[in-house]
């Protein structure tokens, strides 16, 4: 769905306008969601936090869609980490 946004008109479909403001903005846009999913992550009303993460979510597949990036990536990317002590996945990382 989000892919077939790409080409869309920005004046009626707010994916489309994500689009055509570039990597940067939907960079800056999933950032200000990933906060306001924080701050309902700390708060007493779990239909915020789904809303939010849903919100987040969507940002995220949007920003992926842009940079060329698929979920299937992220997820082949997860399966290579499995069984690996996420310490020593950050550690390999930042020994590069």
């Amino acid at each position: 769905m989000i892919q077939s946004r790409r080409g869309a008109d920005p004046e009626s479909s707010y994916t489309a306008r994500l689009f055509a403001r570039g990597r940067a903005k939907i960079a800056q846009k999933l950032g200000e969601e990933a906060v306001e999913t924080v701050i309902e992550g700390v708060g007493d009303n779990p239909a915020a936090l789904v809303g939010e993460s849903a919100d987040l979510l969507y940002h995220l597949l949007v920003l992926w869609a842009a940079a060329g990036v698929s979920p299937a990536d992220v997820a082949a990317e997860l399966v290579r980490r499995e069984g690996t002590s996420g310490i020593a996945e950050k550690r390999a990382r930042t020994n590069l």
